[in-house]
């Protein structure tokens, strides 16, 4: 399920203005990851959002795209030079889906326990490189562009519904989440929190 902000995050600080086809459903919508008819059509033909569409041709999936504006576009690069950095980077982008799919298929299960392990990896993660909050230090890069949209609707959900506080005995996320939520390319692309919880309510705690 990967959305859209984490796209705009690495957007904002390159400096640039892309043509994205992403339907807001995906993102705040009331019935999960809508999309309309024509979108694989005539937009992207695997049917997901976000894609991006740039010189003609038309990519998908967030980590490729933030990989691939971080390229393709000017501004400061948000990959690391140091060879320690940059293998420890793969690293953790390798692992968000598996970070995703662990706090995704909690909110099926014992959610609080299920989930807790994957904000502990979060948490011993961010104690590798002791030069600053974020991930690779005092480096804002891809890897925090790939965690904090998702551990922002968590966040929300698990707070709203379970009332489990993510950052509690977590003082590594505690400041990561401060330090990226001071930068003003990721604020201005924030969800409302109580939309987050009604529209993962809707579709994970639903009824069938």
């Amino acid at each position: 399920m990967p959305l859209p902000n984490n796209l705009l995050s690495s957007m904002e600080p390159q400096g640039c203005t892309p043509i994205i086809h992403v339907h807001l459903h995906s993102v705040c919508g009331s019935s999960g990851t809508i999309r309309p008819a024509w979108y694989k059509e005539r937009v992207y033909h695997v049917n997901k959002v976000p894609s991006l569409e740039h010189n003609g041709k038309v990519i998908g999936e967030s980590l490729d795209l933030i990989k691939y504006v971080d390229i393709n576009f000017e501004g400061p690069s948000l990959q690391p030079n140091d060879p320690a950095k940059k293998e420890f980077a793969e690293e953790l982008i390798t692992y968000s889906d598996t970070f995703n799919k662990i706090v995704f298929t909690s909110f099926k299960g014992e959610t609080v326990k299920e989930a807790g392990p994957a904000f502990d990896h979060l948490e011993n993660a961010l104690h590798k490189f002791n030069d600053g909050p974020f991930f690779l230090g005092h480096e804002f890069s891809l890897v925090d562009i790939a965690y904090i949209a998702f551990v922002e609707k968590f966040q929300a959900f698990l707070s709203g519904v379970w009332n489990y506080d993510i950052t509690a005995g977590r003082p590594k996320l505690t400041k990561w989440i401060e330090e990226v939520n001071k930068i003003d390319a990721y604020k201005s692309t924030k969800t409302d929190p109580k939309v987050i919880v009604e529209l993962y309510s809707a579709i994970f705690l639903a009824k069938h």
